[in-house]
């Protein structure tokens, strides 16, 4: 084997360190006792059964003329030394620290093919003593013949929960290749994946992110077998720091330090990427050209217990998912859903938040008008508005709608999913019809995908949703950090994309946070709202895949420095 054979063989085992070591620890023996031994093979076979790779193994070697004692001495020294690190191999199920596979490939995008980079691997998260303490997986991909990548934008893409990996956005929204699904977002067999053509990979580079206990992202043991403390790692303010840090770290490591950067957060990642983006400016002194929330989770809007005022704010949800299941009476059925949704949103804030903020001392008369538009808004009844106070759980509105009608339930995430429950009575559906078609699609889809094109082999397990819990919400000041983050840096844009039909993170909500963002108004000329006829994952509609991948491409033009200075 040549030198050039060698290497190819040591990248392509890099997401392997274990095997990696065993691999030039075989070579170097190759080399000192004149064999030729099959590697290719080798590692081609290298996950089937051990006695099957034991007799393999044997037979694999073939020696140049030697004293017969030397040559049977060495076989068994090779046997022995391979077999007992092999053993070893498969005792342990680990991933690699800090590692990455590179591959190339084609895509179609808006009408024009071209090539692109992906690089995915694990870059690790470091303690204060410099030591890793925890390794997160990514996948980064470039547009190839780029010539001056200081002007090509780098999104850096995370998701929610908190727990969810990253996989949501990168196999359905702005990476190259997407589920196969049907044009309204349902799973379909073959279960799988194809190229995206709407993909803004053709104007910007993506690093999808999975943080600790997502994907295959993991704690790292000290030398005494220890795990870190996940205080270090499962919080909204430490999850935004050892963040911050690796951003660093990987902008860094690939010289992406001019390009004009921005983060990406879906729901809980909203949260994440709202404190991010003044960490990021204010602990690593990068600055950003913008922040894209989809679908954000605001948890400073969803005490409801503490603040019953703020189930107002999902009024326009509920009016929407009842206009979708035509259960709403004909004067507003007859509307298009965003002619009637205006009405409903002035309602909301003007009549309903403050009716509700009276508590129990509104009147008889406001209480019973109050509870008559309620009905009206959303095909519940009259009567169980008024046994809820005027505050109607989302929970209660799922399992009701269609109580009297189908004996179906609605969809948390998406309301247009419908589901079965075991019986019709009851006030919160048994499941989430919608999490369940989708883990249909997307966890056979990105497990083949990482394995077979993008070449990541490992037995670690890819989580969709990892143990991160529980989770410390406490000190929550990441709609400021925003503030904090446009008031420092004019170059700041923010574009929110929402879902109608989303009943978990809804839609009208999120319009009132941005509001609460910059309650002078003064930077309210940088905030752009974007809804969609779907649900949280408005992508997967496909009408919805094209039309919100537009405009990211707007969103990045709009917020291009375009030789301007950053000031006021």
């Amino acid at each position: 084997m040549n030198h050039l054979q060698k290497c190819s063989v040591l990248r392509a085992c890099s997401c392997d360190l274990l095997l990696r070591k065993n691999l030039i620890f075989l070579l170097c023996i190759s080399d000192l006792f004149g064999k030729k031994f099959n590697i290719h093979r080798f590692i081609n076979d290298v996950h089937e059964q051990l006695v099957i790779f034991s007799y393999y193994l044997l037979k694999s070697f073939t020696f140049k003329p030697i004293k017969h004692q030397k040559h049977a001495l060495m076989k068994k020294f090779i046997f022995l030394f391979v077999f007992g690190t092999f053993v070893s191999y498969t005792q342990n199920r680990t991933i690699p620290v800090d590692t990455m596979v590179v591959t190339t490939h084609n895509i179609t995008v808006k009408g024009q093919n071209f090539s692109y980079t992906a690089e995915t691997g694990m870059q690790p998260v470091w303690n204060e003593q410099g030591v890793p303490h925890a390794s997160l997986y990514y996948t980064y991909y470039t547009r190839n013949n780029i010539k001056n990548i200081g002007n090509r934008p780098l999104i850096i893409s995370f998701n929610g929960g908190p727990g969810s990996a990253s996989v949501w956005m990168h196999m359905a929204y702005t990476g190259p290749r997407i589920l196969n699904i049907d044009a309204e977002g349902n799973p379909v067999q073959p279960y799988g994946f194809k190229s995206n053509p709407n993909s803004i990979i053709d104007v910007a580079d993506i690093v999808f992110v999975n943080p600790v206990n997502t994907g295959y992202s993991r704690m790292i043991p000290n030398d005494k077998g220890e795990m870190p403390d996940k205080k270090l790692f499962f919080g909204i303010n430490a999850d935004i720091k050892y963040l911050a840090e690796w951003v660093n770290t990987f902008v860094s490591r690939h010289n992406r330090w001019e390009s004009p950067k921005y983060i990406i957060g879906e729901s809980y990642g909203g949260t994440r990427v709202m404190g991010l983006s003044n960490e990021l400016q204010s602990s690593q002194w990068m600055y950003l050209n913008g922040v894209i929330l989809v679908s954000p989770a605001d948890y400073n809007a969803y005490n409801t217990d503490g603040q019953p005022e703020y189930n107002a704010l999902d009024l326009p949800y509920k009016a929407a998912a009842a206009w979708y299941h035509n259960m709403l009476p004909s004067h507003l059925q007859n509307k298009d859903l965003t002619d009637m949704l205006p009405e409903v949103e002035d309602y909301a804030i003007n009549k309903l938040m403050p009716a509700i903020a009276k508590g129990g001392f509104i009147s008889e008369e406001e209480r019973e008008s109050v509870a008559e538009k309620y009905a009206e808004y959303t095909g519940l009844s009259k009567k169980a508005i008024l046994q809820h106070n005027l505050v109607v759980p989302n929970n209660f509105f799922w399992k009701d709608l269609l109580r009297d009608k189908t004996g179906q339930t609605l969809g948390r995430l998406d309301s247009r999913y419908l589901g079965v429950d075991k019986t019709e009575i009851g006030i919160r559906p048994d499941y989430s019809p919608e999490l369940t078609s989708w883990l249909h699609s997307f966890t056979p889809a990105i497990n083949h995908y990482i394995k077979k094109e993008l070449k990541f082999d490992t037995d670690v397990k890819y989580n969709m949703f990892g143990p991160v819990h529980p989770w410390d919400n406490n000190n929550n000041t990441t709609r400021d950090d925003l503030r904090k983050a446009m008031a420092t840096n004019p170059y700041l844009h923010v574009l929110n994309q929402s879902g109608y039909y989303d009943g978990a993170t809804t839609y009208f909500t999120a319009k009132y946070t941005l509001s609460q963002i910059d309650p002078s108004s003064k930077m309210k000329n940088r905030m752009i709202f974007k809804g969609y006829r779907s649900g949280h994952m408005m992508y997967l509609r496909n009408e919805d895949l094209i039309s919100a991948n537009e405009d990211l491409r707007d969103f990045l033009k709009i917020s291009a420095a375009n030789g301007k200075p950053a000031k006021y």
